[in-house]
């Protein structure tokens, strides 16, 4: 059984504001935190910082003593920082709030006591906070299964594939590239087929080494050897675009 927390008794000169306050209505929406815990500047955003801090709020919880609604900041999975929203318009519950903000930072979850003299409010706090608690982790666990999907993405993007060009028959002979891609770049060309002539050996060598630099078909033609190396270009311009199709 959890101990309960007792509110301090407030002493008569205490109790002097109390007699002062008369509120407009039954609720209030005054903020409470607890000074002696550390939280960012930023406690107030709604939205994930650049400090990679994000701010969550509960669903308000009706309760009969009033209204409760909780904000909490998070970095990762760890509580920074815990505003009220919304909370009872009581002597008790602004006692009980300091000590179950302060609880939270230390316990690192709703799993906190009860303060005494003010269960109600107590009780709808800790619903809350479990609740912007769960939704968070959640946030967190859908980030981290993202993450080696990108990953995925990127080594299947930097995987070799290699393609054959089209094959054209040329009066000097036929005339086909194989290529070899990583991601988009060209690593690799190898003559599939090329007509049996000296001028033909001696140009392939330059057409491939000409097609490494230019990462491209957009190359010039090699002199001597005009029909193999305009072949070679056209049949190199199709393997490219089978890459991309």
């Amino acid at each position: 059984m959890k101990r309960a927390i007792p509110v301090v008794v407030l002493s008569v000169a205490g109790l002097i504001p109390v007699w002062r306050y008369a509120p407009s209505t039954g609720t209030t929406t005054t903020t409470s935190e607890a000074a002696a815990s550390p939280a960012p500047s930023s406690s107030s955003s709604t939205a994930t910082g650049s400090s990679g801090t994000t701010t969550l709020k509960s669903s308000t919880i009706n309760t009969e003593k009033g209204p409760v609604q909780v904000q909490v900041t998070f970095k990762g999975d760890t509580i920074t920082a815990v505003k009220m929203l919304q909370q009872p318009d009581h002597p008790q519950t602004a006692a009980a709030v300091p000590v179950l903000i302060s609880e939270t930072l230390k316990a690192q979850s709703a799993d906190i006591d009860t303060v005494s003299g003010a269960t109600i409010t107590s009780e709808a706090y800790k619903t809350s906070l479990q609740a912007v608690i769960d939704e968070n982790a959640k946030a967190q666990k859908a980030a981290s299964s993202a993450s080696p999907s990108a990953s995925s993405s990127s080594a299947a993007a930097a995987t070799s594939q290699t393609v054959s060009g089209s094959l054209l028959n040329t009066e000097k002979g036929p005339v086909q590239v194989q290529v070899t891609f990583k991601g988009d770049t060209i690593t690799a060309v190898k003559m599939l087929q090329q007509p049996d002539h000296p001028q033909t050996a001696a140009a392939v060598p330059v057409l491939i080494s000409e097609t490494l630099k230019a990462q491209s078909a957009s190359i010039d033609t090699v002199s001597g050897a005009t029909i193999t190396s305009d072949a070679y270009k056209t049949s190199l311009q199709a393997a490219i675009d089978a890459k991309g199709a």
